[in-house]
């Protein structure tokens, strides 16, 4: 049963357990953006001083504390600042566990962190986690793991298998109230559906005094149909829960909304920071302080003041009383965006005023933030005309220092109509989709992604995969999910091809197979690779220059590549040295006289062929095309260049093929170019003795020179050890 509650003012009772309730704090969103770095922090910030404000039992955050399952330093730093400040205390915490805490709690601390004897917890913090802050990669961590390792967070309502989910309460009690709290994980919204469907969800409820428990679950899912197995039903969930906290929706729904066939409350705070600019978005943020006593429970509404003010508004230029007449008049361009930044500008004032308000009296000035705004332009002519509107990238520009979305103000849409799209090469197309009339987080993209692949004909990719694929770049922005979803497919079809015998016809095969790969992915059977590989960082990437490693294309490791001659090859183009300067080659072939002298140096410094020497050269065999065409360009150089390489003396003792190389032959440093790959040691030994090199290393140099006019099979032939030994 709830009561609402008005009024702030509340007298503490022995048996009432408070609890602070949000989610989808989304901390690191935006953190690249210069004037919106420190919104998702703030209003982080804000809710845990509101937690110690209010002197709550414990706090509930229901899924998406991160913005990424890899959190930046930056947001890791200012979440367990936050925590820490706020959280822990001299003050003891009243609320006693009562069930085995291996049941709910993993890890090397399996128990709840205030009962811990290191820490002084004044205000648990319990967390499920959400679709961006999911555990991922090696040991299949997240990022409440670390929190909860470091004595800050209790991490609860763990999936392991998302075929198979066991839900199973933490139990607490103050006073007489006791509190069942169950957590549900994010997992995908299909694979939850067909898990509901199969009965693979069970509840653990206490096994003793049920009738006596208050039931609170906090999930992160779907809350609206946006397919039809695209989201969880309230009526899947047990009905002997009283208060479902709803997270994953930013749309703030605080007041509490009674089911009518379950029976229990639905609250869903939404999220802290805006992460779109949709109408959802624009509603006040608040958070809730919830007041169980008993089997009773009240509700405490917050307004949160650092949210950055957002004001969305929609105008149908047909119905505008200003603009409507201009649809008939030619060159309207202009009295049209004289009207659209009217009104932008009386959005961005009555922000101000709003923000202002907010704060309440002060005796210092308020600094009042860049507001977002974002004006929804229906510019439909139903009859007849058109409107010449300007490019929004364009018109949003003319609010730089106004706003703090100068890219897009302003969103131009035509309404929908019954008219069906051209057929392309006899392709009936969907309507027009409703990318043009709404933004990605109003309609699911899986959905979009279905809509026009249902009238493509896809031969080699399968259509669901897709459709994962593009929602995971979307929604977890995860850069190379399409890239491995493109690798994974095909190389999965070029397997299944090569199984084929010569009459068996390779469009049904590549069918068959794209065919397979789509039932595996609706039985939930296809696991496609979670996370992609990657190459070390090269060691003079600076990543606040060049940006994350990950988010380059050369970080990928493609599935069946040769991970360690890409990793070698990666990682000399990604820190090649400068060209030297001073007594180098020309500017257009900067580089390569720092080579070539380390490659003589090296040969010099070598008493003897060793084992891995001849392997080199063996390896060097294999790239004779390369060679050639390094020759060609060094043929057709200029005689005066040729001076800067080193003169070979053939030696007395040499036959015939130690005599002196001719000029065309001199050029042909073959053997030295490519040993460009030797180590950093023998290129600074190159490079510091390329100089004065001695009589011994420009006999080598003439000798392998001198072999590729032979044979070009013999070009890269071992020097005999007795002419080596002679200095």
């Amino acid at each position: 049963m709830m009561k609402n509650r008005t009024d702030i003012v509340y007298t503490e009772a022995a048996d009432a357990i408070r609890i602070l309730v949000a989610t989808d704090n989304h901390v690191g969103y935006g953190e690249r953006d210069a004037t919106r770095k420190d919104d998702s922090w703030k209003s982080f910030d804000e809710i845990m001083r509101l937690a110690k404000h209010r002197d709550v039992d414990m706090v509930l955050l229901a899924g998406d504390l991160f913005h990424d399952n890899n959190p930046s330093r930056q947001s890791m730093y200012q979440v367990m600042r936050s925590l820490r400040l706020n959280c822990l205390g001299e003050k003891p915490c009243e609320l006693e566990m009562l069930n085995d805490k291996t049941d709910v709690f993993e890890g090397a601390f399996d128990h709840v962190n205030y009962e811990d004897p290191d820490i002084n917890v004044a205000i648990p913090v319990f967390s499920i986690h959400g679709n961006h802050d999911d555990p991922t990669g090696i040991g299949h961590l997240a990022s409440l793991d670390i929190l909860q390792m470091g004595g800050l967070v209790n991490y609860y309502g763990r999936t392991h298998e998302s075929d198979n989910i066991e839900v199973k309460p933490v139990l607490l009690q103050k006073g007489s109230t006791k509190l069942a709290l169950y957590g549900m994980s994010n997992v995908r919204d299909e694979r939850l559906f067909r898990t509901f469907r199969d009965g693979k969800v069970k509840f653990f409820r206490p096994g003793a005094q049920e009738a006596d428990w208050f039931n609170i679950i906090s999930v992160h899912q779907n809350h609206h149909a946006y397919t039809e197995t695209g989201y969880l039903k309230e009526e899947l969930l047990p009905d002997f829960m009283d208060l479902v906290v709803w997270g994953h929706e930013h749309e703030c729904l605080i007041e509490p909304r009674q089911n009518p066939e379950t029976g229990f409350h639905v609250m869903q705070p939404g999220s802290s920071v805006a992460t779109s600019l949709v109408a959802g978005e624009a509603v006040p943020k608040h958070v809730s302080v919830v007041t169980v006593t008993g089997r009773e429970f009240t509700t405490e509404s917050i307004r949160l003041k650092t949210v950055r003010p957002f004001l969305y508004k929609e105008i149908a230029l047909a119905e505008d009383p200003i603009t409507k007449k201009l649809a008939r008049r030619e060159n309207n361009r202009a009295e049209v965006t004289r009207r659209l930044e009217a009104v932008v500008t009386d959005l961005i004032k009555q922000a101000k005023q709003d923000w202002v308000a907010l704060q309440g009296e002060s005796e210092e000035e308020v600094d009042v933030p860049l507001p977002l705004i974002r004006l929804r332009v229906d510019y439909s002519t139903p009859d007849g005309g058109s409107f010449d509107c300007e490019n929004p990238q364009r018109f949003s520009n003319r609010f730089q220092s106004k706003v703090a979305n100068v890219n897009d103000v302003v969103q131009f849409h035509r309404k929908k109509t019954a008219a069906s799209r051209r057929p392309v090469a006899g392709i009936e197309l969907p309507e027009e989709s409703a990318a043009a009339s709404t933004t990605l987080d109003t309609v699911k993209v899986e959905k979009l992604v279905r809509e026009f692949l249902a009238a493509q004909n896809l031969t080699i990719l399968p259509q669901m995969n897709f459709g994962d694929a593009v929602a995971q770049f979307v929604d977890k922005d995860d850069k190379h999910a399409m890239e491995m979803f493109v690798a994974d497919t095909l190389k999965s079809q070029v397997q299944h091809l090569l199984k084929l015998d010569d009459d068996d016809d390779m469009d049904e095969a590549l069918e068959e197979n794209r065919t397979r790969l789509e039932e595996l992915f609706s039985k939930g059977q296809y696991k496609p690779k979670k996370k992609a590989k990657l190459r070390p960082k090269p060691a003079n990437w600076d990543s606040d220059l060049n940006g994350n490693w990950s988010d380059e294309p050369a970080a990928l490791i493609h599935p069946g590549s040769d991970v360690e001659d890409e990793d070698d090859d990666d990682a000399s183009r990604a820190s090649v040295p400068p060209p030297m300067r001073g007594r180098g080659r020309g500017r257009d072939r900067g580089g390569t006289t720092s080579t070539r002298k380390s490659a003589a140096s090296a040969k010099k410094t070598t008493p003897a062929k060793t084992a891995r020497s001849r392997k080199k050269q063996a390896e060097e065999e294999s790239d004779d095309e390369d060679v050639e065409m390094l020759d060609n360009m060094e043929n057709s150089e200029d005689e005066s260049q040729s001076q800067l390489f080193v003169q070979d003396t053939p030696p007395p003792t040499r036959s015939r093929k130690a005599a002196a190389p001719k000029r065309g032959a001199q050029q042909k440093l073959t053997q030295t170019t490519l040993n460009a790959t030797r180590s950093q040691a023998s290129a600074r030994t190159g490079a510091q003795g390329g100089a004065g090199l001695s009589r011994g290393t420009s006999r080598q140099a003439s000798i392998a020179v001198e072999s590729g006019d032979d044979d070009e099979d013999d070009a890269f032939e071992p020097v005999p050890a007795k002419g080596r030994a002679k200095k």
